[in-house]
């Protein structure tokens, strides 16, 4: 298995990819904690997805874009598991405005969520790892964060500073053997892609080689590679999955 005797933090796991993510990271070995927003049911649904490995669960109520919440959350994780050997910054949300139109709590929810997020969680775990000498972050960003892509002005923004995170962490933690990786993803077929506008999935497809949307366990099984041992030596790098999109 990829990530036995492994333990993992992933944020948003209630849900789309988050919870594709808990459940194959639970297959190939890991113990996996993740942070839910607000729906109970669905975080318990993704605990029975994890235990049904035989792997342990931890669920969080959390809110990553409050800063006290993300603080008490990884501590209460690191409590639970012992250690976060693996964080997955996953967590996100989406507006559906044009940028003309578009409300200012639209953009500033984003941020607070999409970008504080990032710190939030990432800077207590970041100790975490450098007191334990190693651990791994992978970031779920984004094509909209460097291709012209429908997603939105702000949500691109927001995932371009994910994958700046991403870069920032894997040169400072390097020496002390800690990897940090992204993986800009397509339009996924989760609750998130009905942010976009119709038209604009039909478009997706249209310049899509595959001509379809990807699929949540697709991009949790290349992620499970990417925070394994079995990929050392790659740090600091942004995978792009999009079926092969050309704009």
């Amino acid at each position: 298995m990829l990530l036995e005797n492994k333990t993992a933090l992933i944020t948003g796991g209630s849900r789309g990819i988050g919870r594709a993510l808990c459940d194959v990271f639970a297959r190939e070995g890991a113990d996996v904690a993740f942070c839910y927003a607000s729906n109970e049911e669905a975080a318990q649904e993704t605990v029975q997805l994890i235990e049904g490995h035989g792997r342990r669960a931890v669920a969080v109520q959390a809110d990553v874009g409050d800063r006290d919440a993300s603080l008490r959350m990884v501590e209460a994780v690191t409590g639970e598991l012992g250690r976060i050997d693996i964080a997955v910054l996953n967590a996100g949300i989406n507006r559906g405005s044009l940028f003309l139109r578009m409300p200012d709590r639209d953009w500033d929810d984003i941020m607070r969520v999409n970008v504080g997020g990032l710190y939030n969680v990432g800077k207590p775990v970041f100790q975490q790892m450098m007191r334990q000498r190693g651990g791994v972050f992978l970031s779920i960003s984004s094509i909209s964060a460097i291709r012209t892509a429908p997603a939105g002005v702000p949500y691109a923004v927001s995932k371009a500073a994910a994958i700046g995170f991403i870069k920032s962490i894997a040169r400072e933690g390097g020496r002390l053997g800690i990897r940090a990786n992204a993986i800009a993803v397509g339009v996924v077929e989760t609750d998130l892609a009905h942010t976009i506008p119709e038209h604009f999935l039909q478009l997706y497809q249209d310049w899509c080689a595959m001509g379809r949307l990807g699929a949540a366990d697709e991009t949790a099984e290349l992620a499970a590679f990417l925070v394994s041992d079995r990929n050392s030596y790659m740090t600091g790098e942004v995978v792009v999955q999009d079926g092969g999109v050309v704009v």
